[in-house]
């Protein structure tokens, strides 16, 4: 569980660092997320963390 919550924090982390620290500025217009607004750009934001937790969590899985 602990170790789940790890993958998640770095995600979230790697994810937002990545949206608005390196790829926000080439970002067109519609794909920038405006503070305390449903947009295209928080579902942007929210892909390319779900994408960091996808590398996150397929080479460490388990095998069964």
């Amino acid at each position: 569980m602990l170790r789940r919550y790890w993958k998640t924090l770095v995600a979230v982390l790697g994810g937002n660092f990545l949206y608005y620290g390196v790829l926000y500025p080439y970002l067109p217009p519609g794909a920038r997320h405006r503070m305390y607004q449903l947009d295209w750009g928080l579902v942007v934001d929210f892909w390319i963390c779900l994408a960091i937790y996808g590398l996150l969590y397929f080479p460490f899985r388990r095998s069964r």
